[in-house]
């Protein structure tokens, strides 16, 4: 099959921030793992201004493509294609959209362009019902974990499993640097939840844009992950903790702005156990379809229970080691990009 893919190339498309790994490296190889052709029109240029001339450029790139794409793979950012632009496309070929923000911007965003694709790709099962209001079947999926053993492309093809997933130490005695380590963009709600689990006498090291260490290469990332005891996947969803809320004006703010009313799955989910690490996450709604809780994944509801929780599996070593092989295994299984888009293909026919 050949794939047109529309994407942005960099991170929130702003190249100082580098690549948009999981378009790059999520999306685009694992369809080339799969064995598809993968043809990319990149408009991360177009996003200041000229969206004018995005919908005349691609229009003209999809139909100079010989021989012609058999899907056109969509991963809308805003609103940079018009609804006619997007019309123009379905008509001639087959186009698909991954709709992954559906539990926060469904209404602001997707009922306006999910009638404009051939399919659709929603990662939010409690979404089912408004796209069935729309007259639409959407495909459900989910995000992944980059899947950076693909041989085609590291070249690690002679490694052993352990070393394809990027460690070098025995699983069951990992050497680790970190007690409780954070991964992702700062934000106050994360601000706070950090600096309250350090008030509590844990050693925390926080890393990612707009923290002190700074944002991290995706190797050090895959590191952090296998050698901290314990990672923490924080929200970025509204919190009404009065903690919080009367811990700063810019809190409230945050709390007030944000459209994001509940926390939802993310690639971090997986990451984290696919690369080795032990996950402590704020409650998800829908993650245990996917890896099992207490069992494969730790999950918090608020601070004090994560404190709690921090506290029991930093001394029950032998819990934690048990609950991260087991979220280790199921994610090389069953959760990675290529493992979504062989039954996405399948599933378009």
């Amino acid at each position: 099959m050949k794939i047109l893919l529309v994407d942005i190339k960099y991170d929130y498309g702003i190249s100082a921030r580098g690549m948009n790994t999981i378009g790059e490296l999520g999306f685009k190889k694992s369809f080339l793992s799969l064995g598809h052709e993968v043809v990319s029109f990149y408009y991360d240029d177009y996003l200041k201004s000229n969206l004018g001339g995005l919908q005349v450029d691609l229009l003209a790139f999809v139909d100079k493509q010989e021989p012609a794409p058999d899907l056109i793979f969509f991963i809308l950012y805003t609103d940079q294609f018009t609804t006619k632009t997007l019309d123009t496309l379905k008509e001639k070929y087959v186009t698909i959209n991954w709709f992954g923000d559906d539990s926060w911007r469904f209404n602001s965003f997707t009922k306006t362009y999910a009638p404009h694709f051939t399919h659709c790709i929603t990662t939010d099962k409690f979404s089912l019902p408004k796209y069935q209001n729309l007259g639409i079947r959407p495909i459900v999926s989910q995000w992944a974990a980059i899947d950076m053993r693909i041989e085609h492309f590291t070249g690690n093809e002679n490694k052993s499993d352990n070393e394809k997933s990027g460690s070098s130490d025995d699983p069951k005695h990992p050497s680790y640097k970190y007690d409780v380590t954070f991964i992702g963009h700062i934000n106050p709600f994360r601000k706070w939840f950090v600096s309250r689990v350090k008030k509590m006498g844990f050693k925390v090291e926080a890393f990612g844009h707009g923290w002190p260490n700074g944002p991290v290469s995706m190797d050090d990332m895959f590191d952090i992950f296998r050698t901290s005891k314990i990672n923490l996947n924080l929200s970025n969803s509204k919190s009404y903790d009065y903690r919080y809320l009367f811990s700063g004006p810019k809190n409230f703010i945050h709390t007030f702005y944000t459209p994001k009313v509940a926390s939802q799955i993310k690639a971090r989910n997986f990451e984290i156990p696919f690369y080795g690490g032990f996950q402590l996450g704020d409650f998800a709604p829908g993650i245990g379809d996917f890896l099992e809780i207490d069992r494969e994944i730790v999950c918090y509801r608020d601070l004090d229970e994560a404190c709690f929780l921090i506290d029991y599996y930093l001394k029950n070593d032998q819990q934690r080691e048990i609950i991260k092989q087991r979220g280790h295994l199921r994610a090389l299984k069953e959760h990675s990009y290529k493992n979504r888009f062989e039954s996405i293909v399948k599933e378009i026919g």
